[in-house]
């Protein structure tokens, strides 16, 4: 049933978005290659080979996209910050690149002019290649100093004004699709270790880099440091069964608790360590092949988090499923589980996003109980749409936004410590290997304009009376946003439509018109050698 009422004074309202999804620029003003840059370049890795070479253009657009946060009156806005951008090999010894440091800092400055708080993530996937080729990325060990180094430069020039900095987004794609399925940069598949060794060192440097702004910079700086860890909610199909009620344990610590379990309590979580330590010795290897931490290493990493931020996107159905003995191993057999979804689900956009908004209430609660309730901030939320035309009037966003909010609202009386929620995201973008094809954004681009311009969804006339409102107050109030943000989005469906119609014409123009004019040329010089030895 749907909760009306209002978030406590002070919960702050954002949206997000990443660096190599919306800045474009890939190449400009001094930035190196990330792995991304080199994944995308390579045929066959994103739908229609597309890239982020320009995505929405955001390193020309700050100025706008900062307009666009003013007018959905948020508080607060996520980005990360592009490692190469900054550090072009990844390397702090070998190059800095000033352009970068003064790109961010004139962004982190707009946005504290215009009363935005920045939160700021130090990683959202874009490695600089040259640690991939060198070292291999996240599978060395070496990666833990030369990002604490990216981090501290970041701290030095950037702490005095930014006071939440979260170490890495969404850690377990990184692992589980760059280094397992290889779906994602740097593609590779190094089935049933790739993953577990990633995740391992990605845990050690995220406590290194807490310690090193613990020790160096939070008593003048006085920010705060988590980590923002991406999980849907498992369900057990049978909630009778002990067996379906396990898996769907191993559900969460498999996808959670990899992370959250070493930064709150000091280790894996049991489960995984049995079921891959057992399966591992199946497979007749000497020892697990998930990692394991010293002792010095669990006390050094337990408690490095001032505050976990949460990317909750969908739920699923889960049940025991035994799979066979495989000599060949993976992440996704060493849970013996299988997924489910209900067919009535709503999935407005791609097959894996369905709309199951109480899922997000008891993952929270989960939160709470297995971690001692810390401070959340929740980080990515959100719904895409896999429409080739553009659709602005966005009523599934509009009934996802509500029900998602609505369950924080809920999970608030419940006792959970939520302190703010972040849309995701502001943008159309690039979406990974999806390329183009899934927008998450509450602003419509048209990426065939050269301009990128961008234009406001209904949702985004909804979530402004969230914010205003700073809740659900009444039925009838709320009831009332949805009807205005519909009509509002017909309007600019008429105004996206004649911009269409524009841009298309000056396509005609540039392209059509010069290639008649040539084609016009080449008769007449024909005609002429024709006519001219006709008569001569």
């Amino acid at each position: 049933s749907f909760y009306y009422g209002t978030f406590p004074a002070g919960f702050l309202w954002g949206v997000g978005s990443s660096a190599y999804q919306t800045e474009g620029a890939w190449d400009k003003d001094g930035k190196g290659l990330s792995i991304w840059d080199v994944f995308t370049h390579r045929k066959g890795k994103v739908l229609r080979n597309e890239t982020g070479d320009s995505a929405c253009d955001g390193y020309y657009k700050v100025k706008d996209d900062i307009q666009l946060l003013k007018e959905l009156k948020v508080n607060h806005y996520l980005l990360s910050i592009s490692w190469p951008r900054i550090m072009p090999t990844g390397i702090k010894a070998e190059q800095l690149n000033e352009k970068g440091i003064q790109f961010y800092n004139d962004t982190i400055n707009s946005l504290l002019e215009n009363n935005i708080t920045p939160i700021v993530s130090l990683y959202h996937w874009d490695l600089p290649q040259v640690l991939q080729e060198k070292y291999g990325g996240w599978q060395n060990i070496s990666m833990i100093n030369y990002f604490n180094d990216y981090a501290n430069l970041c701290f030095e020039k950037f702490g005095d004004r930014v006071k939440h900095w979260i170490t890495f987004s969404n850690p377990w794609a990184v692992a589980e699709q760059g280094y397992e399925t290889g779906e994602h940069a740097p593609g590779l598949k190094l089935g049933g270790c790739g993953a577990y060794k990633a995740a391992h060192h990605i845990i050690k440097t995220h406590a290194k880099v807490w310690h090193s702004y613990n020790n160096t910079w939070r008593r003048e700086q006085r920010g705060m440091v988590g980590i923002s860890l991406t999980s849907g909610w498992g369900e057990p199909v049978d909630p009778h069964s002990q067996t379906d009620r396990d898996a769907a344990e191993r559900y969460i610590q498999f996808h959670l608790g990899w992370f959250a379990n070493p930064i709150y309590r000091g280790d894996y979580p049991e489960v995984m360590k049995n079921y891959v330590g057992r399966k591992s010795a199946q497979q007749g290897l000497g020892t697990s092949r998930l990692p394991t931490f010293s002792v010095q290493e669990k006390t050094y990493i337990k408690g490095t988090s001032d505050f976990l931020g949460i990317g909750h996107f969908t739920t699923r159905y889960v049940l025991q499923k035994n799979f066979p003995f495989l000599q060949v191993s993976s992440y996704h057999t060493d849970h013996d589980l299988a997924e489910l979804v209900d067919p009535n689900w709503p999935a407005p956009g791609p097959k894996w996003l369905y709309s199951v908004p109480w899922g997000f209430r008891r993952l929270l609660n989960f939160i709470k109980t297995q971690y001692g309730n810390p401070l959340i901030y929740v980080t990515e939320n959100g719904v895409s749409e896999t429409m080739q035309c553009s659709q602005l009037c966005d009523e599934w966003r509009i009934q996802y936004l509500k029900g998602y909010i609505n369950e924080i609202l809920k999970a608030l009386n419940d006792g959970v410590n939520v302190k703010g929620y972040t849309a995701w995201s502001l943008l159309d973008k690039f979406e990974w290997n999806k390329g183009f094809s899934e927008r998450f954004g509450l602003y419509h681009i048209d990426f065939k304009n050269k301009d990128k311009p961008r234009y406001p969804k209904a949702s985004v006339d909804y979530y402004k009376k969230i914010i205003s409102a700073n809740g659900f107050p009444n039925p009838r109030e709320v009831e009332s946003w949805q009807r205005k943000a519909m009509d509002t989005c017909s309007a600019t469906h008429q105004h996206l439509a004649a911009d269409s119609l524009i841009t298309h014409m000056e396509m005609v123009t540039e392209i059509v018109l010069p290639t008649v004019f040539t084609l016009c040329i080449l008769i007449s010089i024909v005609l002429l050698i024709f006519y001219l030895r006709n008569h001569s």
